[in-house]
């Protein structure tokens, strides 16, 4: 897939539809942080939300259990959401591989064209420079608000 080009509408539909479990590296306790924001916004809609963050002493974001890193989460992960430099996306691609993922997300800004590359080889979909709360609310997806939180 060529990532410098706009993703199909139903392609980002299909994603957001499909994944229940999104684990979040680099998510953030702080609520000035754009990764809360999303981790929040997700979380709310009805995604099973795993916060991903080596900080010791950090064990809950929003009440949630934060684990270390990808291959320390006690279940199936769908989707891997990346709020880390582009420089990292390579390494964590490699770990989503591991942990069976589906989809590696890259937040808006993260851009590699290698760890594309690698998770695409491995039969992971792809989604770079993109915001997940963003798509939810795009026309051509209506959000799962009859969810209880």
């Amino acid at each position: 897939m060529d990532h410098n080009q706009e993703y199909n509408d139903k392609y980002i539909q299909d994603i957001l539809s499909s994944v229940k479990t999104i684990a979040m590296v680099g998510a953030s306790p702080d609520k000035t942080k754009f990764s809360y924001g999303v981790l929040r916004v997700l979380h709310e809609t009805g995604y099973d939300m795993i916060p991903v963050n080596p900080r010791p002493g950090l064990d809950k974001i929003r009440g949630l259990k934060v684990f270390p890193s990808l291959s320390l989460i006690d279940r199936p992960v769908d989707m891997v959401e990346v709020f880390r430099k582009s420089e990292d996306l390579y390494s964590i691609a490699e770990e989503a591989i591991a942990i069976n993922a589906k989809v590696l997300w890259a937040q808006i800004g993260v851009i590699n064209h290698a760890a594309a590359a690698i998770a695409e080889k491995a039969g992971l979909k792809v989604v770079m420079n993109r915001c997940p709360k963003i798509e939810l609310f795009r026309p051509f997806w209506k959000p799962r608000l009859d969810l209880k939180i």
